[in-house]
């Protein structure tokens, strides 16, 4: 290979890893005020699991004991992790999107 078409392809490479997303996982996030997002799912449990975790988020954890803020966040977690797995999403590492870019340059 021509050495010129080398730094081609690395400088390309590097151009598209730098100009990409952290990660492309999609969190659900709180929207900003006077905003409306609606979910994407229309999953029953999907929709019980977000509003149990409204209701968590409005609750007023300062009268709260210190055993039971770690219980609010032990459920969190689990809501958060069962929510993961119901959303059935492919997630692709910023390391695998690169070398299947590299792979389609290679190959093309």
């Amino acid at each position: 290979m021509n050495p010129l078409k080398v730094m081609r392809i690395l400088s390309v490479a590097l151009l598209i890893s730098l100009s990409m997303p952290a990660s492309s996982a999609v969190s659900l996030s709180t929207p900003l005020p006077g905003t409306t997002t609606p979910l994407k799912s229309e999953d029953p449990r999907v929709l019980k699991l977000v509003e149990r975790l409204e209701e968590i988020k409005s609750m007023d954890r300062t009268t709260m004991s210190k055993s039971e803020r770690k219980n609010l966040r032990k459920e969190v977690k689990s809501i958060k992790k069962e929510m993961k797995v119901l959303g059935k999403g492919v997630y692709l590492s910023v390391g695998a999107i690169i070398i299947i870019i590299l792979l389609l340059i290679l190959i093309l």
